[in-house]
């Protein structure tokens, strides 16, 4: 068996914008030693002789949607189609391993959103078809790009291709670059250029509609085929979270 990892490493970067910046803490083995003999009342002569005392480390306040991870229909909106929405923990485990297909849209340029037409051109030209239950993975090459440029560049799905996608019994989907829509910044200044309120993140919004999740922030879709791989997805257990990071990774037999 084979497995290749398609998450980002859980680390500080001082090139990531403030709100994606993650701190870590490590506690050293000596630190332990302190600690144990303080809060169990163990004295140093009852360790082990060539014991260094355990590390440990802890994540100081890191956002859910930090780093590789996949939103439940929650974070979308409250309801999908008038019942209230999934919470990351109350995803169907079974929903989160099935076989992968990559679709390439790294030739679409920044700011172009993706749509339904290229999304089956690039089926068509692998000879692909989507059976329901596929997890079907967005290859932008955008995760090349690091600090502004990741937030502020890329492609994006259209509502329409995100839609077609749930109509061919996709519920779980990801993609390579910050976000599953167009670049936020640049949503933005084209509803306001254009006084279109439809225009703001308007993929996210079909999870309104219909109950599906998609992974951001994936890597190293480059090392896939187009198909013939399990991808698993299993994202933290966060009670009532609107997404949760997750290891994702690709499964060769």
């Amino acid at each position: 068996m084979k497995i290749i990892d398609l998450s980002k490493t859980i680390r500080y970067d001082k090139k990531d914008p403030w709100f994606m910046r993650i701190k870590i803490k490590h506690k050293p083995h000596r630190k332990s030693l302190f600690l144990i003999r303080y809060f169990l009342g163990l004295k140093k002569k009852y360790f082990p002789k060539d014991w260094q005392g355990w590390a440990d480390d802890k994540i100081i306040g890191m956002e859910v949607h930090a780093t590789t991870h996949i939103d439940a229909p929650w974070h979308y909106h409250p309801t999908v189609a008038g019942k209230k929405a999934k919470t990351i923990d109350q995803v169907p485990l079974e929903w989160l391993y099935g076989d992968g297909v990559v679709i390439d849209m790294s030739h679409k340029p920044d700011f172009e959103a993706i749509s339904i037409a290229d999304l089956q051109d690039d089926l068509a030209k692998n000879q692909i078809k989507l059976q329901p239950g596929n997890i079907v993975l967005i290859k932008t090459g955008r995760d090349k790009y690091t600090g502004k440029d990741y937030i502020d560049k890329g492609t994006g799905m259209s509502a329409e291709a995100t839609r077609w996608l749930i109509e061919q019994g996709i519920k779980v989907m990801g993609i390579d670059q910050w976000g599953w829509d167009l670049p936020l910044r640049y949503q933005v200044q084209q509803a306001k250029k254009d006084k279109d309120p439809e225009k703001f993140w308007a993929a996210h919004r079909i999870g309104q509609e219909y109950e599906y999740l998609h992974m951001e922030q994936l890597t190293n879709l480059d090392a896939l085929p187009t198909q013939g791989f399990k991808v698993a997805v299993f994202p933290l257990k966060i009670e009532g979270a609107s997404a949760a990071p997750a290891r994702v990774v690709a499964i060769f037999d």
